[in-house]
C-alpha cells in the first residue's frame, strides 16, 4: 500500500500545479522532509497524509488509503447509499472529485469496500425469472447489444447509451414497484449499466468520470451480491490502473481480489480472463516469470471448454484473444520477437479483429508495428501500421487514437525511409 500511496501522492501534488516551495508552505513541512517521503526514505504518517489531503482537498482520500479504508463521501453501510450514488450519477450531479483523486486510491477503496458489502447482500440477481417484467429484459437486451457496440464503433455512442440505460435501471428501482429478485435483476442491470458508462469514459480519457461510474458499478453489485458483475466491473478497472504509470501493481491487486471473490463460482472462461489481464498488470510491473505464469493459466482454463453457465458478457474470451494480450505483455517486457510470434499465434487462432473488434484489434496492430520497428523492419511496421490505421477509420476511441499516436511519434526518426515518410504524410 505504501508504495502505492506515495505514487498516488507525488501525482496529486503534480497535478495541483503547486510548486514545491508554495506546497511545502501550505502544508507545514519541509521540501526537503516531504520529498524524502514521496521518495520513500521516511515514512508515511498520518499528519503527512492529513496535510495533503487539507491543502489538495481530497476529502480524506489519502488518509483513508493509510487506514485501508475508503473516504467517506457517501459511506457504503449507509442505508439508501447505493441507490443516493446511482441519482447523483444520472441526474448528472457534479461526483465528489476529491475522493476521486487518483486512480490508485479510489479504486483500491471501492474494491476493498465491495468484498465487505456482498458478503452482507440479501438479493440474487440469478434468482430472478429470466421472463419477468419487459423492461428488465429490454434493458438486459440493450446492455448485450451496447458491449458489441463499443467493440466496432467504439466508446463515444455507448458512453451516452448506457447512461441512459442507467437511467431507466434507477428510475425502475425508484419507483417501488420492483422488489425481491426483480428488484436484485435491475440493481445488477444497473450494475452492468454504469460498468459500461465507467469503460467508455476510460476509452475516452475522462478518467475522473471512469472512477466515479466504476465504483457505482461494485456498489450495485453488492446491492444484489452479483459477484460475477462485480468481478467483471474490477477487471476493467484494472486496466485503467495498470494503464496509469506506477500503478501496475494496484491492478494485480484489484485482479486478485476479483479472483479471489468468484473462486469455486466462476467458470473456466472467467478464470481465463482474469489471469489473462493479471499476466498483462505483471507485464506492465515487469514481472515476466509470474506473467508466463498467469498466461499458461489462462490458456489451461480455456483448455476445459465453454459452459453453459458462462456470462454472456465473456463472448470475446478466446484463444486469440488471450494470444493478442500474451504479445502486448512481451512487448511491454522487452522482448519484440515473442511479441510478434503470440500475435500471429492469435490471427491463427481465427481472430476476427477486422470484423468484429476493430476499436482492439487497432491497439494490437499499433503494437505489433511497434515490436517490428524494435527488431528493424520498417516495412512491415509501416505495414502494420497502416492496417491499424484503417481499423480506426470508423471508431471513435481516445485510446486506440492515442496508441497510433505514439507508434507515429517512433516512427518519426526513420522518415529517410519512403514508405515510413508516406506513412506520417498521410495523417
Amino acid at each position: 500500500m505504501s508504495d502505492g500511496l506515495r505514487n498516488d501522492m507525488r501525482e496529486a501534488r503534480r497535478a495541483s500545479g503547486m510548486t514545491w516551495a508554495d506546497f511545502s508552505r501550505a502544508s507545514g513541512f519541509g521540501v526537503a522532509y516531504l520529498r524524502n517521503v514521496e521518495n520513500g526514505n521516511r515514512r508515511v504518517t498520518s499528519s503527512v497524509v492529513a496535510a495533503y489531503d487539507r491543502v489538495l482537498e481530497t476529502g480524506g482520500a489519502f488518509a483513508a488509503a493509510l487506514a485501508d479504508v475508503a473516504p467517506t463521501d457517501v459511506p457504503w453501510n449507509q442505508a439508501g447509499a447505493t441507490l443516493a450514488v446511482l441519482t447523483n450519477l444520472v441526474d448528472g450531479r457534479r461526483v465528489d472529485r476529491r475522493s476521486f483523486l487518483t486512480a490508485g486510491v479510489a479504486l483500491s477503496a471501492s474494491a476493498s469496500n465491495w468484498v465487505t458489502a456482498i458478503r452482507r447482500t440479501l438479493l440474487d440477481p440469478r434468482a430472478a425469472p429470466m421472463d419477468g417484467p419487459s423492461l428488465l429484459a429490454g434493458l438486459e437486451g440493450r446492455l448485450d447489444h451496447l458491449r458489441r457496440v463499443d467493440d466496432e464503433l467504439g466508446s463515444g455512442e455507448v458512453y451516452r447509451a448506457a447512461r441512459s440505460d442507467l437511467s431507466l435501471a434507477v428510475t425502475a428501482i425508484k419507483t417501488g414497484r420492483y422488489t425481491g429478485d426483480h428488484l436484485a435483476r435491475l440493481y445488477a442491470i444497473a450494475a452492468e449499466a454504469a460498468r459500461q458508462v465507467a469503460w467508455a469514459a476510460f476509452d475516452q480519457g475522462r478518467f475522473g468520470i471512469a472512477q466515479g461510474y466504476f465504483d457505482a458499478s461494485l456498489r450495485a453489485s453488492a446491492e444484489c451480491g452479483d459477484l460475477i458483475a462485480g468481478a467483471y466491473t474490477l477487471s476493467f478497472a484494472a486496466i485503467q490502473c495498470y494503464s496509469t504509470p506506477g500503478l501496475a501493481n494496484r491492478a494485480v491487486s484489484l485482479l486478485e481480489v476479483a479472483r479471489v471473490q468468484v473462486k469455486g463460482t466462476s467458470t473456466p472462461r472467467m478464470e481465463a480472463m482474469l489471469a489473462a489481464r493479471t499476466a498483462r498488470a505483471l507485464s506492465k510491473a515487469g514481472a515476466k516469470e509470474e506473467a508466463k505464469h498467469q498466461l499458461h493459466l489462462s490458456r489451461a482454463a480455456l483448455d476445459k471448454g465453454r459452459r453453459e453457465d458462462d456470462p454472456n458478457c465473456l463472448y470475446w474470451v478466446d484463444y486469440g484473444e488471450i494470444e493478442m494480450i500474451a504479445g502486448s505483455s512481451a512487448l511491454e517486457l522487452g522482448d519484440p520477437a515473442e511479441a510478434l510470434r503470440r500475435f500471429e499465434a492469435g490471427m491463427k487462432a481465427s481472430y476476427p479483429g477486422d470484423e468484429e473488434f476493430p476499436r482492439s484489434h487497432a491497439i494490437y496492430l499499433a503494437r505489433a508495428a511497434e515490436a517490428h520497428l524494435a527488431l528493424h523492419d520498417l516495412d512491415a511496421a509501416v505495414a502494420a501500421g497502416r492496417h491499424a490505421a484503417v481499423c480506426l477509420g470508423s471508431v471513435d476511441s481516445a485510446r486506440s487514437a492515442s496508441q497510433l499516436r505514439g507508434l507515429r511519434e517512433k516512427l518519426a526518426p526513420h522518415t529517410a525511409h519512403a514508405a515510413v515518410r508516406d506513412f506520417l504524410e498521410a495523417g
